[in-house]
């Protein structure tokens, strides 16, 4: 397991399996203090409501009934609908790979942050599609809610420049609270600081736990294909001896 970041990110290999998702959700649950739990099912047992997080009896989330706000049904990995106020033409716009890659770079410098963590971020979030909104309203790039985007400066999370740059001063606020943790600041960029804080460490939601997954993995796949890319163009420079 490689990391290449500002101030040596690790993560055990051991969390990345405890993160990896046992199942997909079939229900929606949202909680009254606003967050969404995607679960496989869920059951009331002696007063309290239980979140199956996957199809199984034994992993699960636990809360009390006056929690719970509202279940929906969902399908198998449903996609990010369209946002209504976005032009047809314009749902799925994605930038070129040049033009993404030089507003990541720029975000990177300015934070400290490693361009491939980003560009990780970015494909987890939102597959690079600069008018992608989520079914809680996250929009954009790095899928900045509306709260965090107004309070981050960003006042149209749809122009990528904006959306990078709010969502890389997040992230890089996030890294600093955490002491440089990158599993625990990937966690609270999905699931929210206060979450965090509260289970003191990754949140049991199968959602966030297969978020924070994906993007290490991606994460590292990027980077070791940096390197190899590195070394391969040292050997390329060395002339063969005669």
């Amino acid at each position: 397991m490689q990391f290449k970041m500002r101030r040596n990110l690790l993560v055990p290999i051991a969390l990345l399996a405890a993160l990896a998702p046992a199942g997909r959700a079939a229900e929606s649950v949202t909680l009254r203090n606003g967050f969404e739990v995607n679960c496989h099912h869920h059951a009331q047992i002696e007063g309290r409501v239980r979140l199956y997080l996957s199809p199984g009896e034994d992993n699960y989330l636990e809360v009390g009934p006056d929690e719970v706000s509202t279940v929906e049904l969902v399908a198998d990995s449903p996609a990010p609908p369209a946002s209504e106020d976005a032009p047809k033409a314009a749902q799925d716009t994605k930038l070129s790979p040049a033009d993404l890659g030089e507003i990541l770079a720029t975000a990177g410098k300015v934070h400290n942050l490693d361009v491939d963590l980003l560009a990780s971020l970015v494909k987890a979030e939102s597959g690079g599609n600069s008018r992608a909104v989520s079914r809680t309203g996250a929009r954009g790039l790095m899928q900045l809610m509306p709260s965090t985007a107004a309070g981050l400066g960003v006042s149209d999370s749809f122009e990528p420049q904006q959306n990078v740059r709010g969502g890389s001063a997040y992230l890089d606020e996030l890294l600093t609270r955490y002491h440089d943790n990158m599993a625990l600041a990937l966690a609270a960029y999905n699931a929210g600081p206060a979450t965090v804080d509260k289970y003191h460490g990754i949140p049991p939601y199968h959602e966030t736990r297969a978020y924070v997954a994906r993007v290490i993995h991606e994460f590292n796949r990027r980077v070791l294909a940096r390197e190899a890319q590195a070394r391969q163009a040292v050997a390329s420079s060395v002339a063969p001896l005669r």
